[in-house]
């Protein structure tokens, strides 16, 4: 059975983890300054770096959200938001640092970005499907 339900499965999951990169980007974008400031307070850097950050969010979370969305250079989009999720999960859901945490929520979204670069790694590692643009092609 799942054999033949593979490439809807496999669309179904892009689309999926599309939908947590693409809108943030977007969202950054209108709040571009506002992710600026917080990424070089978070970061300890000087606010020209912060700007720097938040671009290269905004590229990765919109561009590469987008080519895993449609399945183009998926596996390379792949794993590239794999990296990126680990790094944002140690940086900033790091709970181990913080002092009060109700409920342990840092800790929750920590490991749901390692669970997040579990899948894209999966899709890293196998491909889109054929029911993409890279699967179309090959």
């Amino acid at each position: 059975m799942f054999n033949q339900l593979q490439a809807p499965i496999t669309l179904i999951g892009r689309i999926l983890l599309a939908l947590l990169f693409v809108p943030a980007g977007i969202n950054k974008i209108s709040g571009f300054s506002g992710v600026a400031g917080y990424v070089s307070s978070t970061m300890h850097l000087p606010q020209f770096m912060g700007y720097a950050g938040a671009a290269v969010a905004i590229f990765v979370e919109v561009v590469l959200g987008l080519a895993l969305l449609v399945g183009y250079k998926t596996r390379w989009s792949a794993f590239i938001l794999a990296i990126f999720t680990i790094v944002a999960g140690f940086f900033f859901h790091n709970f181990w640092n913080m002092l009060v945490d109700p409920g342990n929520m840092q800790q929750i979204h920590f490991f749901k970005n390692l669970a997040i670069a579990g899948g894209l790694l999966a899709f890293s590692a196998f491909g889109p499907g054929r029911l993409s643009f890279d699967g179309s092609r090959g």
